[in-house]
């Protein structure tokens, strides 16, 4: 069962009942309550993740006042809400945010989901945790294979397409990916020992990247205790160890990382061009 914990300033959760006592004297009341879900998902439903309390720090003055995942993108809608139609439209039936800064404006935007037809449920961080960590504090809850995501990404991604070929494979871990390339500035010299064995005049390098889109197994997360910070980047160095390896789903078509000023700028100016692809249900 989901747990919600929340801060309230001087008066009950619904505004309407004063505190008393010793919980008056300080203002503060600090709740913990199950989180009654509308319906009981079956252990093959899509669920997926977002996790959304980071700072923003590297896309300020942006974020200063606002939650990266609730920055506008075009006229009239967020990144969280591009994703939360997204989910939607391809047949998720519940988003777990796991929410930290600013938190409050998260929940006040989307509510419980009601608005795109999704169930949301939030689990309110107090501490970083990382990218899988949020998910362990209510593993018991979530379905046999799901979704863990960045909240800060733009993508035309077929989020139910990844999750259906991880849980065909039977992967631990599938990590949708993308093809970058580097243009090295610079002449690269292959060297064995004292001598050069080749030369290539400002090659262009690439490689694949983790587009932090994740499709995992619950039985993957049953060895880290919750409460435990679990980044990417753990998980799948452990599982490289336990020579289990992930699974790779190559994507080709639109990804941007919001990460950077930058990035915001040009999502924008790319927006108008990608929405039909972006937001199929509108």
């Amino acid at each position: 069962m989901f747990t919600d914990r929340s801060t309230y300033q001087g008066h009950s959760p619904n505004g309407s009942l004063p505190l008393d006592g010793a919980m008056a004297s300080t203002g503060m009341l600090t709740l913990e309550r199950p989180i009654v879900s509308r319906k009981t998902l079956p252990k093959t439903a899509r669920q997926a993740v977002i996790v959304a309390g980071g700072k923003g720090i590297r896309l300020r003055p942006y974020t200063t006042l606002i939650p990266k995942p609730l920055v506008p993108i075009g006229e009239d809608h967020s990144i969280l809400e591009i994703v939360m139609r997204q989910l939607a439209e391809q047949g998720f039936e519940r988003v777990v945010l796991a929410i930290g800064h600013l938190g409050s404006l998260i929940r006040a935007y989307v509510g419980d989901g009601s608005q795109w037809g999704i169930e949301v449920e939030y689990y309110q961080e107090t501490a970083p945790l990382g990218t899988i960590g949020p998910a362990l504090m209510f593993l018991d809850d979530c379905p046999d294979n799901f979704l863990v995501m960045n909240g800060d990404i733009i993508t035309n991604i077929d989020y139910a397409d990844l999750l259906q070929t991880h849980i065909e494979a039977k992967s631990p871990l599938t990590i949708a990916t993308y093809e970058r390339e580097t243009r090295i500035d610079f002449g690269v010299l292959d060297v064995c020992g004292d001598s050069v064995t080749s030369f290539r005049e400002k090659p262009t390098m690439t490689y694949a990247v983790s587009m932090g889109v994740y499709a995992v197994a619950r039985r993957t997360l049953r060895r880290y205790p919750a409460g435990t910070p679990l980044g990417f980047d753990t998980l799948i160095e452990d599982l490289l160890r336990q020579d289990r390896h992930p699974a790779s789903y190559p994507f080709a078509g639109y990804w941007l990382d919001i990460g950077r000023p930058e990035d915001y700028d040009r999502a924008n100016l790319e927006f108008e061009t990608i929405k039909s692809s972006l937001l199929r249900d509108l």
